[in-house]
């Protein structure tokens, strides 16, 4: 089902005094109720993307529309200040006041917008209780848990229904187990508040986990737009590739469509999809089978050169004896109870259906 566009950026540029492009030409929309992830590495242009959308950075070209309202245009030369945009920001520290009372904190962005005491106080009560604070509105922040203050946070930016909620790495300060329960709780309330939300991360389990569809980035530029699935199952490149998780990526001395393989170098392989402009081609550790001998195709000797136990798997790194002399490691992952010991010579596979070329 395609939703109806409530965010549209258009050729967003944003450069800065030293004349680098923190943004490079971005096109999105973001649909009515989506979820929509910006993931990528520190100094991509996430946080700059987010920024610009709350109006707290100007950009230098481009277009951002929300609700049909243009917010910036550099060539038609507006600018909406951020209280005017109906959007609300979670921002990476909380940013709570310390002396003000979890009611008080929540209540300040309905009194700036002028709502009466009544209204603010049942405005309050709903929000608190959709992020399942009820009850501790008289605790001042340093009474909370780093969750207990994420949801303030988040309870203040959904107090007065902006149109839009952004949020600004909301879980980084928080340990793994309490990310892991909080960003399902996140996915769950904006559901239900039918929220359009527009949520910055470098974690990938975390935009996987939250996200309708999530955008990669690199450099300023977008690599890839789609759902999680099709994003971490089909890369664009090789940078989505190595970003999106574990994978070997091996670059390809030559491709041939015609008979569908694949040059690496130290060995070819057949894959399942080729494609005339391959550069590189990657599989995924889980996706690597260890085999008893070299009778199946894709299959070659390696030795095992580190083990580690990761809990629900080994991780095991091997390299072909056919590239020793150029280092090549693979990353393996492990299912089973007796995994190889370091120093074994095995036999590895590539299944042709999980080798997946790339473009440059």
């Amino acid at each position: 089902m395609t939703l109806k566009p409530l965010i549209a950026v258009r050729n967003l540029t944003k450069s800065f005094a030293s004349g680098q492009k923190a943004i490079d030409d971005v096109d999105f929309d973001v649909g009515q109720g989506e979820i929509l992830t910006l993931l990528g590495p520190s100094g991509c242009g996430k946080t700059t993307i987010l920024r610009c959308l709350a109006g707290f950075e100007t950009p230098t070209g481009g277009s951002i529309t929300i609700g049909g309202v243009t917010m910036s245009s550099g060539e038609r030369g507006v600018l909406v200040p951020p209280e005017r945009r109906g959007v609300g920001f979670v921002h990476q520290t909380y940013a709570l006041w310390p002396h003000m009372s979890v009611f008080d904190t929540v209540a300040y962005a309905l009194e700036l917008r002028g709502k009466p005491r009544r209204e603010r106080e049942k405005l309050v009560k709903r929000a608190l209780e959709l992020v399942r604070l009820g009850g501790l509105e008289a605790r001042l922040p340093s009474e909370l848990s780093g969750g207990q203050q994420q949801r303030v946070a988040l309870a203040r930016s959904i107090a007065y229904d902006p149109s839009v909620v952004l949020l600004d790495e909301p879980l980084s300060n928080l340990d793994v187990k309490l990310r892991e329960h909080t960003r399902l709780e996140l996915r769950r309330l904006f559901k239900e508040l039918q929220a359009t939300a527009v949520y910055v991360t470098h974690d990938q389990a975390e935009a996987m986990a939250i996200a309708d569809r999530c955008i990669v980035m690199s450099n300023g530029r977008i690599q890839q737009i789609g759902t999680p699935l099709e994003v971490y199952s089909n890369p664009a490149n090789a940078f989505v590739a190595d970003f999106m998780g574990s994978s070997n990526i091996f670059h390809a001395a030559t491709s041939d469509p015609s008979s569908g393989t694949v040059d690496i170098g130290w060995d070819s392989f057949a894959v399942q999809h080729p494609r005339p402009d391959t550069a590189s081609v990657c599989i995924k550790p889980k996706d690597v089978m260890l085999v008893a001998d070299g009778t199946a195709d894709n299959s070659f000797e390696a030795k095992v050169i580190a083990r580690s136990f990761l809990g629900d798997f080994f991780k095991i790194v091997v390299a072909p004896t056919a590239a020793l002399s150029v280092e090549i490691a693979l990353h393996v992952f492990q299912y089973d109870a007796a995994p190889p010991a370091e120093g074994d010579v095995i036999w590895v596979r590539f299944p042709p259906q999980h080798l997946q070329p790339l473009a440059s």
